[in-house]
């Protein structure tokens, strides 16, 4: 699995013309399946990305995770995290869960987090989205479960 994770101060995402999620101060999360990806990648994903040290303490420094502040997620499926640009002009997909495990497996990484006791919000798996996300920092930060960056 691959993440781009924000921390924001606020995000939403709409699909087909409707609001599907909305968070205030917490985390944009746009994941990525991979062909490989199993329950394990799940696991460390969501127990990477809950307890994140990307907010400020009293003095200023990163140091503080999410389920710490009460922040939420908003998680939205992002296949072309998997885009591999490296040949021609036109990304690969290869490499990319198909569409009918990457979706099991995202809904399992929004339950795992969630057993976290943390809110979490979502887009339209395989929808045409459009996200808000208003990046507090910035803070950006690429997260990947079998570590190849």
């Amino acid at each position: 699995m691959r993440a781009v994770v924000q921390r924001v101060s606020e995000a939403r995402v709409s699909a087909e013309g409707k609001l599907t999620g909305e968070i205030g101060r917490g985390l944009a999360v746009l994941l990525g399946v991979g062909l490989d990806d199993t329950d394990g990648d799940i696991s460390y994903m969501a127990e990477k990305i809950v307890n994140l040290r990307v907010f400020e303490d009293a003095g200023g420094k990163m140091n503080i995770p999410l389920m710490e502040i009460g922040g939420e997620l908003l998680v939205v499926s992002q296949f072309t995290l998997y885009g591999d640009c490296r040949k021609g002009r036109r990304p690969g997909y290869d490499k990319a869960a198909r569409p009918e495990r990457a979706e099991i497996l995202y809904n399992k990484f929004v339950d795992y987090c969630r057993s976290y006791g943390v809110k979490v919000k979502t887009g339209k798996f395989q929808a045409k989205m459009m996200l808000e996300i208003h990046n507090d920092g910035p803070v950006t930060l690429l997260i990947d479960s079998k570590k190849e960056f």
